[in-house]
């Protein structure tokens, strides 16, 4: 167990971290961006409304721009 632990450096777990808490903040920031330019609230549509074509619209878009944000940040 002591020799799978080795190879570990502090830097890489630190740089995972920081580029997941990136990635969130960058998919979280770019799903308000796109409530702010539709005319209607998404979560009122998906969630009070059930609204499942929008919610697979959104879906879609999330996990579309999770691997665009993905893609950038392993460049």
């Amino acid at each position: 167990m002591m020799e799978l632990l080795a190879g570990i450096k502090l830097a890489s777990v630190i740089a995972t971290l920081f580029y997941s808490f990136l990635g969130l903040v960058l998919l979280i920031l770019s799903y308000v961006i796109v409530d702010r330019l539709t005319h209607f609230s998404l979560h009122e549509e998906v969630a009070e409304k059930q609204n499942i074509a929008v919610a697979i619209v959104i879906g879609a878009l999330l996990i579309a721009l999770a691997i665009i944000i993905a893609a950038v940040i392993t460049s």
